[in-house]
């Protein structure tokens, strides 16, 4: 698979197949994948928390609430995305620049989980609906959590739905004088 094709066809999966379980060489060419990311001044501000069996049935609960993923009771595997310290040369341009460069990175390094996710057959969605202080409870982690990743097998039959985005147009500007 190609990466256009990978982002074609990468979608946010609501439907998974509970009774199949991820292979722990998939999870971790994933998580390979998120730590060779780019990252300012290559210093990985991001801690992984795989949660799988009994601890992912813990975290469900913690991403659920007012109407928001119901459907997260049947996934096999949470990744819970932490925030972590910067490397002194990035920790000095983000005081010099007054800007946190650590959640563009973290983003990075998520998307490129699930691009190998994709790639690997498996379906994720990453949730920004979870409690934090549940989540810690749950499973341990420490730092902010910035995103839980879901992940595992698709229902059969969960078919790729049609992309909405906008136009070309919309986003792109080209200068070129």
């Amino acid at each position: 698979m190609d990466f256009l094709e990978i982002a074609r066809t990468r979608q946010s999966t609501r439907l998974y197949d509970a009774d199949r379980p991820v292979e722990r060489e998939k999870l971790v060419a994933c998580l390979e994948s998120a730590r060779l990311a780019p990252s300012a001044c290559n210093s990985q501000p991001w801690r992984f928390t795989v949660c799988s069996g009994a601890a992912a049935k813990r975290i469900a609960p913690c991403t659920q609430g007012m109407g928001m993923n119901a459907w997260a009771s049947s996934v096999p595997v949470f990744v819970i995305v932490t925030e972590g310290a910067y490397n002194v040369t990035a920790g000095i341009g983000a005081a010099v620049k007054r800007q946190d460069f650590r959640s563009n990175d973290i983003g990075i390094a998520i998307a490129y989980f699930t691009a190998e996710a994709t790639a690997q057959g498996l379906g994720s969605c990453i949730l920004g609906w979870f409690d934090q202080k549940k989540i810690e409870k749950a499973c341990g982690c420490k730092g902010k959590i910035h995103a839980v990743i879901a992940v595992g097998y698709p229902q059969p039959g969960d078919k790729l739905r049609q992309k909405v985005r906008k136009e070309f147009s919309e986003i792109v500007d080209w200068v070129e004088s």
